[in-house]
This record gives structure tokens, sequence and C-alpha cells, in this order.
């Protein structure tokens, strides 16, 4: 049954990895905690065993635009679900109130704020609850991003209902799950499910700021007609840039909390739906998007931590084809979260722990070898050089930047740690401005010892100084650069750094190469594919993946398929959207073919759709008799179907199969049974 429902239901051959253990913990009634990367398919974990189950699976989810978009994409594919949000017409809700009294519903949406109303726990008692899901589970942990206190609910309903609880995420670090744990399943240990956090077909990137509007436009442009995201770290960058995209001829949104409610639904809307259209966003923009196709996250500014960048990179590509990413970061970026941090009103130990996330991100922002083994083993993972990132694409050169270093941190202690890099460069420089000879810094023993770099380069070193956490800056001391414990080991030379030197010259030659998603020569198919999946999406008013994904056109347009029965093996192909738009797109592949019978269109895909081809042959061949002198006998395509399916194994259960009889069992009877005995 769960192989069946797989490829019939939601268009799988096979499980993605590690998601059949999770399932079948599910299926079972186990309590579940899965972190999964994003993209790795943690719907289907809890949407599948719904279907194998007696009563309603309740979904928690956090935002309106993904439950109404998750089901829509169900019902696409024959299964009955719905969703009650505030967002929901009166006719939406009185439907899912009536598929809740008669146990049509399988699978029900519902926001966490939800829970705050006392009818909501009774409703659910009445409608036989048979298990709870959690998506985006890491929002009940103050340790995670995106906390939402609605989220602390869900235990007490769990209790109430004595059901089992599935909670799913995609980025948990040790913390967030022993939280989400105490929360979530308080009476009981939930089995663990970590499987990994490798998005192989994510291109990872980091480049330093340099001119960087100009290196965001050339990025999009080498990648016109693309769905993009390029997260900003203000409100008002997101319009500017947005704008600059326009006028290069790019289709592009800003979007941000300060907006009015209609238009960022508008804005979620249309890229949900268009095809090619880029969205310049703050990070409010994301959680809510179930769009499979985006191609790229670009990071116009360094984001807060590791998790916040794992989770908005991972917004790309969730359809497994290739997608690319680029992260922007400057000496500015990291003054900027520093100060966030120690300006903020959490505890010390908060402030430590979130130095701690920045640390890594910004270790991963100045690697200096394979950036995914950096990222992994951030979440606890391992893996050997990717060849899927712009540091196994071209090595970076390295150098001894001890020296250098040192002389930077003498300048810093040296002025008492007073100064911002911008003071202490002209020290190094020998630059004698005035305000370096009101100080006397002209006298000191660091003044021009570092002439040999740039203002440019001593920025650049600074800034790896600022990544690797050996300065940081003061806000009690309007920026000024302080020295951490790390580098005392430095200036005591005992202990040696490697600096980058793609990172510190003023222009690297470093490029994100463009992956190209298929074959030139098949690009036209693929936009004339895209055009019919638009088409048919607006005329369902939903996003154009509810459709087809773009990894199903992408295997369309390379397979060719010639037929139904090539065609449902694509990925993504089950038997309702078979049915639905199987014949659309193959008159989009082959152009126009003869229409095949309903009840062959059913078999697509099947062993018993051969058999079908096989005996509507033998009875055309049969149809006058074996001497071609007989009164004309044939079989409807029903019946064909019916003894495909059934496949008798003698002439009596041949005979009873509707619209056989006597004198076509007699006829067709002997060579039928040579068929479907396999003869």
């Amino acid at each position: 049954m769960q192989a069946s429902l797989l490829k019939n239901v939601f268009g799988h051959d096979a499980f993605r990895d590690g998601q059949k253990e999770i399932v079948d913990a599910v299926t079972v009634g186990k309590d579940v905690l899965a972190i999964m990367p994003t993209g790795g398919g943690k719907s289907l974990c809890f949407q599948l065993p719904a279907l194998m189950s007696d009563g309603v699976t309740v979904v928690i989810s956090p935002l309106i635009a993904l439950m109404r978009d998750q089901v829509a994409a169900l019902k696409q594919i024959g299964v009955n679900a719905g969703a009650l949000t505030s967002g929901n017409t009166d006719e939406e809700t009185e439907e899912v109130f009536e598929a809740l009294e008669h146990g049509a519903l399988k699978l029900l949406y519902i926001a966490p704020e939800r829970l705050a109303n006392p009818g909501t726990a009774m409703m659910l008692r009445k409608v036989g609850v048979s298990r709870i899901a959690v998506d985006e589970a890491h929002c009940v942990s103050q340790w995670g991003h995106d906390f939402r206190p609605d989220y602390l609910r869900i235990g007490t309903l769990r209790d109430d209902l004595n059901v089992p609880l599935a909670a799913f995420t995609a980025t948990a670090d040790e913390e967030t799950r022993a939280e989400i744990i105490t929360r979530l399943f308080a009476k009981t240990e939930p089995k663990i499910f970590l499987r990994g956090f490798d998005r192989p077909n994510i291109h990872l990137a980091f480049a330093a700021k340099n001119t960087p509007r100009q290196q965001v436009l050339k990025f999009v442009t080498t990648r016109k007609d693309q769905s993009g995201i390029v997260y900003c770290g203000t409100r008002a960058k997101t319009e500017t840039l947005a704008q600059a995209l326009r006028a290069e001829g790019h289709v592009a949104l800003h979007y941000h909390a300060g907006m009015d409610a209609e238009e960022r639904r508008i804005a979620e809307s249309r890229f949900q739906r268009e095809d090619g259209l880029i969205v310049c966003a703050t990070v409010a923009f994301g959680m809510g998007i179930d769009k499979p196709d985006i191609r790229y996250v670009v990071h116009a500014d360094l984001p807060k931590s590791m998790e916040s960048y794992y989770q908005e990179i991972g917004r790309a590509g969730r359809d497994g084809a290739p997608a690319e990413t680029l992260t922007l970061y400057g000496a500015d970026d990291i003054r900027l979260r520093r100060g966030q941090i120690d300006e903020g009103l959490a505890p010390v130990e908060r402030k430590q722990a979130d130095h701690g996330r920045l640390n890594a991100l910004l270790g991963l922002a100045e690697a200096r070898r394979c950036r995914r083994r950096v990222l992994l083993r951030y979440f606890g993972d391992e893996t050997e050089g990717c060849g899927n990132c712009d540091l196994c694409d071209s090595p970076p050169e390295l150098f001894d930047g001890t020296t250098s270093v040192r002389m930077a941190l003498s300048a810093i202690l040296r002025t008492g740690e007073y100064f911002g890099a911008g003071h202490l460069i002209d020290i190094l420089r020998g630059v004698s401005t005035d305000k370096i000879r009101a100080k006397g810094h002209d006298s000191l023993p660091t003044f021009g010892v570092g002439k040999e770099y740039s203002k440019g380069e001593w920025q650049a070193i600074f800034r790896q100084m600022m990544g690797y956490d050996l300065v940081r800056p003061d806000m009690e001391r309007y920026g000024a650069l302080r020295m951490t414990d790390a580098a005392r080991p430095i200036l005591r030379d005992e202990q040696k750094i490697e600096l980058r030197r793609d990172t510190i010259v003023k222009e690297s030659r470093r490029s994100v190469r463009v992956k190209a998603l298929i074959n030139e020569e098949d690009e036209p198919l693929l936009s004339a594919l895209k055009a019919k999946r638009r088409a048919l999406a607006e005329a369902l008013q939903a996003p154009a993946y509810v459709v087809f994904p773009d990894s199903t056109l992408i295997g369309m347009a390379t397979i060719k398929p010639k037929n139904l029965d090539e065609f449902a093996k694509l990925p993504g192909v089950g038997a309702v959207k078979l049915e639905r738009y199987g014949a659309a797109f193959l008159t989009v592949i082959n152009g126009e073919s003869a229409p095949s019978h309903p009840a062959r269109r059913k078999l697509a895909g099947r062993d018993t759709g051969e058999i079908f081809d096989r005996l509507q042959a033998v009875q055309i061949e049969l149809q006058r008799g074996a001497d071609g002198t007989g009164k004309p006998l044939s079989c409807n395509s029903s019946t064909l179907s019916k003894i495909a399916q059934i496949k008798p194994r003698d002439l009596a259960s041949l005979d009873r199969i509707q619209g056989m009889g006597t004198q076509k069992t007699e006829r067709f009877g002997d060579a039928f049974l040579d068929i479907l005995n396999g003869d």
C-alpha cells in the first residue's frame, strides 16, 4: 500500500534518503522529531501516513500562504485536505467543516495562533484526530530563529487529544533540539531522526563586497528569467535594489514588514505564480514560500547567524534541480551584526552564544577550503570536498598573514583600543592626518610599518581579522576595535594565521559559475512547457509548481516522452496528474496525436497498460476469427481494462467479466489467456 500511494498519488518511484524510516515510524504512531534538510521531503513524511491511517492528521504550520499552497497542491493530486485560516472565505471554511463532519478530510492545516481559541481543542476532539504534525518546529524554541510563542500551546493540545506527535524542522542545533523536546514531548521520549543537512544540489559561494550593487546585478543578469530571492539588510535597500533590477530589464519586486499587508500578499502571490520573478526582501520574506523552483538566493548583506543563512539558502532548489547562492559581506556587516548582539537585551550567556553563531558564519565566509565541509561540520555532519562551491571550483591562494595581523593588533593596543579601522589603517600606512598628529600617533612604533598594503588591502585584512573573531567593534566606544582573547597567541607569536589573498586584492578574479539547467538545444522546449504550465496554473488560480515543479518539466524536455506510459515514469507524475495534464504536455512535446480512451489512460505507466495494448492488438487480429471469415466481434476498452487489471487465470473466470460472454470468450479467450500468462 505504501509503495502504491507513493507512486500513484505523489508520483515518486522511491523514497528520498531517510524518508522511509520516518514514514514508517509516523505511520505506526511513534512520537517523532525529524531534522531534515529543506527540500528533503518533510511534508511527505506526514502526508503519506495520513493517507494510510483512519482519522484526521492535524498539521500546525506557521503561515497562511504556506498552508494554502500545500492544500492546493494536495488537492491537485487527489488528496482531500483543507485549512482553517483567517484568509478563508466563508465558503472555504464551510467546505472544510462539512468535510470534517463527514469524515472525508485527511489533513487539516491550522496556524498555531488558532490554538489560543478554546473552541479549537473542543472541535478537534470531535472530528477524530489521529495525529499531530508540527511543521517548522524550531519556532517553539527561543534559541531558534523565528520564535513563535503560540507554538508553546502545542504540547498542551497533544496531551489533551492523547495522540502521537511528529515534529519537523530543517535547522535545529543541539540547544534548539533540546528545547523542542522539552516543549513538545514533555511526557515522552520521541524517536529522533537526524537526516543530515546537506543540500548537494545547491552551489555555495561568498564574495567580499566590492561595488555590491553591481555584484548583485551581474549575478542576476547571467541568470535572467530564473526565479530568485535577494535578501537585504534594510527595508530601504530592498526598494532601491528592486528598482535597479527593473532598470536593467528584470521583473523584480520588493518585500519587507513595513509594507501594507495587501501589498505583501500581492508580492507573495506573484512570486508563487510567475516564472522568472525576483523578490528583493528582508528576512520577513520566505518562511511561507513553498515554491520549489527558486533557482538562486543572493544575500546582499551578511545574515545574522549560520542557522539563518542555512534556512534562507534552503529556499532555493527545493525541487532537487541545480540551484545557486551568493553571499556578499564586508566589515560594515560584521560591525552591524556585532553591535546588534551587544546592544540587545539578552542575558550575557545568550549574547555569548549569539557571538559564537556569528563567528561560525564568518568562519564560513572566510573559509579557505570547501565551504560545504565547514557548513555541515557546524551542524554535526562530515563530508569531503563537495565539488559544488566556489572554493572547490577554484581553490583560493593562501599566505602566512601572521606578521600583518600582529602589526594591526599592535596598533590597536598602542592606541588603547579606542579607534576604528580607518584611523588604525592610517597609522599602519604612515598617513599623517590632523587626527594622528593631534593624538601623537605619528610617533608610535607601528606608524608606517604597513606601507606595503594599500588602504583597501588593509581593510580586507581587518575584515578577515573580524571574521576570525580576533577583534570586535565595541559599541560603547562608538565601534572602536578591541582585541579578543583569541588574538593573544598571535600577538605573542605563539600561533600562526593564514589569510586569503583573493579577498585582499582589489578586484577578485573569482567568479561564480553559472549552472545550466538543461542542454541549450532543449531550452526552447522547456520554455514552451513552462508557458503551458503557466496557463494551466492561472486557470486554477494556483502557483505554477502545483501543476508540476521545474524538475518534472526538465525531465519532459530532456527525456521527451512519446506517450502516456513514458510520461508516467517522469518524477512527480502520479495517477491524478497523469490523467489531468499528461495529454496537454505531450501535445507540447510531440504535437497533436490521437487521443487514447480514458480506460487506457488510467493504466498509463503500469504493467497493465502494456497488457491492455497486447489484448487490444490480438482482438483486432481475431476480430473476424482465426480464418478471417467470421462475424465481427470486439471488446470495448473498458472490458479490456478490466481483463488487464483482474488477470483471470482460466476461461470460466474470463467469461464472467462484464462485457465478455460466451461468444467473445470462444473467439478471444485462448489468445487473451496466453497474454495474461506471459506466453
